[in-house]
């Protein structure tokens, strides 16, 4: 890479190098120049050449921002000398030279100001090119030309003060300077440290002042070269008005122009000779244009203000209609106003929306800070290594539940389960087609795990108590993230197992085979019960939850004990239909254990292993999940 150009460097490390204070807002970056794709950006590159200028030093930036100040004042001045010439000349003369003097330090300063490369994206740093470029674009001049004193130079040269109108119109020329106001608020809109509706209203109040300023300062201008004074709009309504006060004078231009301007016009003040009408004609026109862009903007930033509040309400009327039409039943209606209200108010809190667009790594640190503590507090994650619990982290979702609203119904699919962090859940059951409260889960519970671990329907309806917020991980990106973390996983049943075993016994009647499956549970073998089914149902519909069963052996590791159904008779089609019910087993290390266990489950002592299709077992080992074993 040439010594001759550097790649732009970012605010925070510029600020490093170039200031004792570093920089801890990261706001900068939105008004400032970025590297290519590519370039390397290091120390080395740090140093720009002597004497060279960066334009996002935060000194440069203030200096930038002090001239803006002073374009303010030019921006009045210009025109209100060209009307009132007396103050040209004598009052604000002095300080139009220290204005005009810091502007010709800065056509100084910009001879060392590096610049980027729009081809390159390089940052050059190059004196000879800085200097050329600035010379080549018409910024040199229109900044020499807008920062030179006439009157005062062409009283140096002939020794006598000039009133000619020319020199009003030169210093007009100072109205150049007005580019580095728009380039202000061009970067103030993109800084999130300032307010866009309030940067752009005080940015349309500048052009609206401004407008208003430079048509009544040339208005009254007209009216004081008109050669006949008493033929002019003001002077119909002041007699002698150029020996008047200048501020009487400039408040009837400002009258006249803001009553125009706002399309009031009163009568009172009008066009008199031919050439104060034809002004006129031209200053309608332009305010058509710029009362359509002050119209224009106003609307943006208002309906930009109330977008999310319009969006509710359609969201809402589409929700009454569909209702109505569907003739659902209130408390459902109002279960889905609720919560399409509640997710307006929460619509910034939500990560899927908020953080889509940030990379993975920041959403995960992200969320990390928001539920790391609730999850390690969680019963099945006590004892789990910190990087599964990471893991796990990072790929749950947040929610907000408004009160009274199911969460999970009984009997639906299991998908996903999910952790209260705040707020509180009613667990219900249906019974006769009546209702009936289990228990209430607070903070750092969980609910449907029992659904998802077991892959059955839903046994309870999991409802809110008040505003609630959880979060929710499924059951495939569960097992995906389990699976390579055998002792964590065993952990996280095993932990599984100790909660089934201290649940209410209203809640364990729900679930008629927990009993039997948790008295089946060693205390070697605590893990495996994990993904245990129905075995009644296993047995009465052969294998219908083989596929299901695949999926829970799955969910937290390969490396569990082999579970099998065992049967107390031969593998022929009379005994399995006057004997449907079976056992759910783990299976254990040698044939001489599972006869043992066979015999306690049905109370005689087999010597023959057959497979459903009559073929012999002779190694355990060649067993698969779900396999149905027939013992006699």
């Amino acid at each position: 890479m040439s010594s001759e150009t550097r790649p732009p460097v970012p605010p925070l490390q510029f600020y490093r190098h170039s200031s004792s204070h570093e920089s801890k807002n990261l706001n900068s970056l939105s008004s400032s120049l970025l590297p290519a794709f590519g370039t390397v950006v290091d120390e080395g590159y740090l140093q720009l050449k002597k004497y060279v200028i960066a334009p996002y030093d935060r000194r440069y930036r203030w200096w930038q921002t002090f001239l803006v100040v002073l374009v303010i004042y030019s921006a009045w001045a210009s025109p209100f000398e060209l009307a009132f010439r007396k103050v040209a000349t004598g009052s604000l003369m002095p300080v139009d030279l220290v204005v005009d003097a810091f502007f010709a330090i800065d056509i100084i300063i910009n001879f060392f100001v590096a610049y980027l490369d729009k081809s390159t994206y390089l940052l050059v740093d190059d004196h000879k090119k800085i200097a050329l470029r600035y010379v080549r674009k018409l910024w040199l001049p229109m900044d020499i030309a807008s920062t030179l004193p006439f009157p005062l130079i062409y009283r140096i040269f002939t020794g006598r003060m000039h009133y000619g109108e020319i020199f009003g119109f030169l210093n007009m020329l100072r109205l150049w300077r007005l580019r580095r106001v728009s380039e202000l608020f061009t970067r103030l809109e993109k800084d999130t440290r300032f307010s866009y509706f309030w940067t752009r209203y005080c940015k349309l109040i500048c052009v609206t002042l401004f407008a208003v300023h430079s048509a009544g300062c040339f208005y009254y201008w007209l009216a004081i070269h008109h050669q006949s004074l008493k033929n002019t709009w003001i002077g119909t309504e002041v007699q002698d008005f150029e020996q008047r006060s200048i501020w009487v004078g400039y408040t009837y231009s400002m009258y006249w122009s803001l009553v125009t301007l706002s399309t009031v016009g009163y009568g009172d003040l009008h066009a008199v000779n031919t050439a104060e009408k034809i002004f006129n004609m031209f200053y309608m026109l332009f305010n058509i244009g710029l009362t359509a862009y002050l119209i224009g903007n106003m609307t943006n930033l208002i309906v930009h203000s109330t977008v999310r509040t319009f969006s509710m309400r359609d969201a809402i009327n589409e929700i009454l209609q569909y209702a109505s039409k569907s003739r659902l039943p209130e408390n459902l209606r109002e279960q889905m106003l609720a919560h399409m209200q509640l997710k307006f108010k929460t619509a910034e809190l939500k990560q899927e929306e908020v953080l889509g667009d940030l990379p993975k790594a920041i959403r995960s640190s992200i969320a990390q800070h928001l539920f790391l503590r609730t999850v390690e507090n969680v019963y099945l994650f006590n004892g789990v290594s910190d990087d599964l619990i990471i893991q796990l982290v990072s790929e749950m979702k947040a929610e907000y539940f408004p009160p009274k609203v199911d969460i999970i119904l009984q009997n639906e699919i299991p998908t996903d389960f999910y952790i209260l962090v705040s707020g509180a859940v009613d667990m219900l059951t249906y019974k006769n087609g009546m209702e009936q409260f289990l228990s209430i889960l607070g903070s750092a519970d969980m609910a449907g795990e029992i659904g998802v671990i077991f892959n059955i329907p839903q046994p309870f309806t999991v409802r809110t108590r008040r505003l609630s917020q959880v979060i929710r991980i499924s059951h495939h990106d569960f097992k995906q993230l389990v699976q390579p973390h055998n002792e964590d996983g065993k952990k996280i049943v095993s932990n599984f197992i100790q909660n089934l075993r201290g649940l209410k016994k209203e809640v364990l009647q729900e679930i008629p085979y927990l009993t039997e499956l948790l008295g089946d549970t060693t205390t070697e073998h605590t893990a495996p019960n994990e993904g245990n089914e129905n075995c009644e149902q296993l047995s009465n519909h052969e294998n219908p939850n083989a596929l299901g069963a695949q999926e829970i052996s799955k969910t937290v590791s390969s490396t569990f004990p082999t579970r099998v159904i065992v049967h107390g008779y031969p593998p022929n089609e009379n005994a399995m239909k006057d004997n449907m019910m079976g056992k759910l087993i783990n299976l254990p290390e040698s044939v001489e254990d599972l006869f043992r266990l066979t015999e306690k489950k049905f109370g005689k002592r087999g010597s023959t292993i057959l497979m459903a299709d009559g073929s012999e077992v002779e190694e355990l080992s060649a067993l698969r999940e779900n396999d149905h074993l027939f013992i006699f």
